[in-house]
């Protein structure tokens, strides 16, 4: 059987309709709880696929929690490899800062539904299927990050401009949430209740109505990129 190998960080932010996806295609799933499982000893060549998952915190806080450093230890031995690994939110952040590249603090923070633009070389890849044409896109981060030396930036949005990049055939990022399955949206609510309280960008009611509204579209986009991406990475 083949194996994946998740980072989580906050439990509801799980692998979503990628997990789906992965169960179908015969991996099995097994989630590393950052900040709780050690990071340090994980074997970074040997799982099929490795995914880096989303959380609140930033990777620049590795003084507040040590345990960043373990998991930056890890992404780089992984892409020294060159072995399939996908980032979703804080996991592209880390990914991106794994490759050299800067992360820190966006222009604004972008919570809520909006669609993508892809580039070019987007339009060409797997995240064709995440056109504006096709779904819209939960978004759900503070910070942001320089693009990586050698990444390919498939898509963007008005404020943030690096929301999706590949790097060589192995690596696929991540700033948005393309793996939201609809049913799980109460618990991001839950779970991020302070900070759409705080950030006064969006509500709760107007998250809810969009996601219901744009969820089911996502769920089947979303799908077909992860199916596309994985056929092409030989899994």
């Amino acid at each position: 059987m083949k194996k994946t190998l998740a980072i989580r960080h906050v439990h509801f932010e799980d692998c979503g309709t990628l997990g789906d996806v992965l169960l179908e295609r015969g991996f099995e799933i097994e989630y590393v709880e950052a900040g709780l499982n050690s990071l340090s000893g994980l074997d970074a060549v040997t799982p099929d696929l490795l995914i880096g998952l989303g959380g609140p915190i930033s990777v620049y806080e590795s003084d507040l929690y040590p345990f960043i450093n373990d998991e930056l230890d890890l992404f780089r031995r992984r892409i020294a490899a060159k072995k399939p690994v996908i980032g979703i939110c804080l996991g592209a952040q880390m990914l991106a800062h794994a490759l050299g590249a800067k992360v820190y603090p966006g222009k604004a923070k972008e919570i809520g539904w909006k669609p993508l633009g892809l580039t070019t070389e987007g339009e060409k890849s797997p995240v064709s299927h995440l056109a504006a044409s096709n779904t819209s896109m939960l978004h759900w981060h503070g910070d942001t990050f320089d693009l990586p030396e050698g990444a390919t930036l498939l898509a963007s949005t008005d404020i943030t401009k690096n929301q999706i990049y590949s790097y060589g055939d192995f690596l696929l990022a991540f700033q948005c949430h393309p793996e939201l399955k609809r049913a799980n949206i109460e618990s991001w609510l839950i779970g991020h209740a302070s900070e759409i309280a705080t950030s006064k960008v969006t509500t709760v009611n107007t998250i809810r109505n969009d996601t219901a509204r744009y969820g089911n579209a996502l769920e089947t986009s979303g799908r077909k990129c992860f199916e596309e991406w994985l056929a092409g990475a030989g899994l």
